[in-house]
């Protein structure tokens, strides 16, 4: 009979396994990384904790006493209740019939069960064998080629003798061991203990001198055709992300959650330029937490924003800027989502940008009026307006009271305006610089507000929010009194009039083909509103998807969205340079996503980052203003102040 405690594991046992069923089929075909299971059975429900996350390696010790296998590091912590039949052989055999005659149900990829004898290799392998032979489909890959592959390490039998050993049976290979080409063919793996080349707790890097002795061992065995597994490594992100990247092939873990989550979807944490494109990146990366009017976002494509080159960056005259002098044009450029860390890690994969060329710096705090947290509606109206806002409003009090935009209060001065999204018009961002809701989702109210007329130009994506309401007809019947409807950024300055340019490219990811479509859309915008007033302009360029990136948990995605957002802040600081009395703004509404840096590499433009949500997070973001009046948006403040610092130098200079 069983025990209650034997019981009480089993349970434990079979929620794990449930647990796991509930898997993404996705994550285990983006899990490129093999990651081995160290002393497996130590972990809180052994064999179960591991599988759930689809490990590619798992390992047990077995003791040979009375007849029985136990499980165990030490002789002294042997108990009869830790049976390897009970572990790892009845759950093994158990899930190969659940799931027809594999590891896991909709994938051949292998499972590796690595088993060190603890004690003598005789009668211990024997019994091991004696066992397994029992399940042929379970651990013969000659009889079924999704078998579980065995490889014995510990007290393994001389290379000599392998051959005595059954086919399906491969064993753990050492470093310094000479084999013969029969011997070598049963090596599954070479491992060898870290600590036999560097004294390393898995904080900062390897020493130099260390870091060539470990490359010269992957080195070793990578010559020989045999992946790599390093034991006695430090349980940390850094000492996995180092080992991984100088070419070890199967990383040694006691934590087996934190590793698998660390290499989930690798791809997705790691970016580099390269001429020559993986063939293998494929798939797409969506998200499900953006909002109603950008829901349909088809995701970012692994493959197509792969870039080949860097973009160039360009360095300011700084001739005016933080000068004492007139401005009559502002430039406000967001980047959605933009945090310290994106423009970080653009910054090291494209080895500078022009963004980090500019002088005067300062922090702003996102927080919403309701939460510690801002959504884009509350973080856009702030800026927009110089109100603290509740989460969802749009340039609107909680208590319905319309507060007007920096935009609106330009058009009121004489001056042009402009608003270009690299996304959809009624999304929150932009739409907080002409329109007025309780609700960041009323696309309809919203959109409305543009019969105000308020606004010279405004440019992106969203032509269903246009012309897919219940009074379609009606209501573009009256925009059209007010605007030209373009389609194309390239029709923007056909002629001298108000515009509302729908192109739907903007609502595609950045791509190599289209990194620049944002940059062309801001000049177009630049020319629009300095043929239309003589008095000056208001615009607002928003770089949108580095947000939805930083949903979808995209390094990659962000990394590209940031290198097309810079490449409009170089067409603004161009203007700014050849004007004379522009000021040129650029902030984020808040950060997106948490990201992190783990490494990288400056000298080949490599980073590795990863998010810690798919939200958005409360930290301050940086704002970064150049030309005539920068000076007075250095420091730490309220992104509220970004407003009244714009709007108390165009009271200044225009009446």
């Amino acid at each position: 009979m069983k025990t209650s405690n034997n019981l009480k594991q089993d349970k434990q046992l079979i929620l794990l396994f449930i647990i796991s069923l509930f898997l993404s089929v996705n994550s285990l075909a983006q899990q490129r990384i093999l990651i081995h299971s160290h002393n497996d059975y130590k972990q809180v429900v052994p064999f179960y904790e591991a599988y759930s996350q689809q490990v590619y390696s798992i390992e047990v010790d077995l003791f040979a006493e009375n007849g029985q296998l136990l499980v165990g590091h030490d002789e002294k912590d042997l108990s009869p209740d830790m049976t390897f039949d009970d572990l790892y052989l009845n759950p093994i055999v158990k899930i190969f019939k659940q799931n027809n005659g594999r590891a896991w149900k909709e994938s051949d990829y292998p499972l590796q069960l690595m088993i060190e004898l603890k004690s003598p290799t005789l009668p211990s392998l024997t019994m091991v064998i004696n066992k397994l032979k029992a399940y042929p489909q379970v651990f013969d890959p000659t009889v079924n080629p999704n078998a579980v592959r065995i490889v014995i390490t510990g007290n393994t039998p001389t290379p000599a003798d392998f051959q005595k050993y059954p086919d399906f049976i491969s064993f753990d290979g050492r470093i310094n061991e000479e084999y013969t080409p029969d011997q070598l063919k049963r090596v599954a793996l070479i491992s060898a203990p870290l600590t036999d080349y560097a004294i390393w707790n898995g904080k900062g890097g390897l020493k130099t001198k260390e870091k060539e002795k470990v490359a010269e061992a992957i080195e070793t065995v990578h010559n020989l055709g045999k992946p790599i597994r390093f034991w006695a490594t430090p349980n940390s992100i850094t000492a996995w992300n180092t080992l991984h990247t100088m070419g070890v092939d199967i990383m040694n873990t006691d934590k087996v959650e934190a590793c698998t989550d660390f290499f989930r979807n690798f791809e997705d944490k790691n970016y580099c330029i390269a001429e020559n494109k993986d063939e293998d990146i494929n798939g797409v990366i969506k998200t499900d937490r953006l909002d109603k009017t950008t829901s349909g976002f088809q995701g970012f494509n692994r493959k197509e924003i792969q870039l080949s080159k860097r973009i160039d960056i360009y360095t300011p005259t700084y001739r005016n800027d933080g000068a004492n002098k007139p401005v009559r044009n502002i430039i406000l450029l967001i980047g959605d989502g933009m945090g310290l860390a994106e423009i970080n890690a653009a910054a090291i994969v494209n080895k500078g940008l022009s963004l980090l060329n500019l002088k005067h710096i300062g922090f702003s705090e996102t927080n919403a009026k309701d939460n510690f947290t801002t959504d884009s509606a509350a973080g856009g109206s702030a800026l927009a307006t110089g109100e603290s806002h509740y989460n969802r409003h749009i340039s609107m009090s909680e208590n319905g009271k319309v507060y007007p935009t920096i935009a609106e209060i330009a058009h009121d001065k004489g001056m042009s305006t402009g608003v270009v999204t690299w996304g959809n018009i009624a999304d929150a961002t932009p739409a907080v610089f002409y329109g007025h809701s309780e609700e960041r989702d009323n696309a309809d109210e919203i959109t409305n507000c543009l019969l105000n007329g308020k606004l010279t130009l405004l440019n992106g994506s969203g032509i269903e929010d246009l012309t897919k309401r219940k009074d379609s007809q009606s209501f573009l019947s009256e925009l059209k009194k007010k605007y030209r409807i373009a389609r194309s950024i390239e029709d923007i300055n056909q002629a001298k009039d108000k515009v509302i340019c729908i192109d739907d490219r903007m609502d595609l990811a950045t791509t190599q083909k289209t990194i620049g479509l944002l940059a062309q859309a801001t000049q177009q915008a630049i020319t629009k509103l300095t043929d239309t007033s003589n008095k000056g302009f208001f615009l607002m360029v928003e770089g949108a998807k580095i947000d939805y990136a930083g949903h979808a948990n995209s390094v990659p995605g962000s990394v590209v969205e940031t290198l097309g957002f810079d490449l409009a802040i170089q067409k603004a600081l161009r203007f700014a340079d050849s004007n004379g009395e522009t000021l040129v703004i650029v902030t984020a509404d808040h950060e997106t996503g948490g990201l992190t840096l783990v490494d990288g590499n400056e000298s080949k433009g490599l980073i590795t980052a990863r998010y810690m949500t798919d939200d958005h997070t409360p930290i301050m973001v940086p704002l970064f203003a150049y030309g005539p009046g920068s000076q007075y948006f250095n420091g730490v403040y309220k992104n509220t102040q970004v407003f009244h610092k714009m709007k108390a130098l165009l009271d200044k200079y225009i009446k």
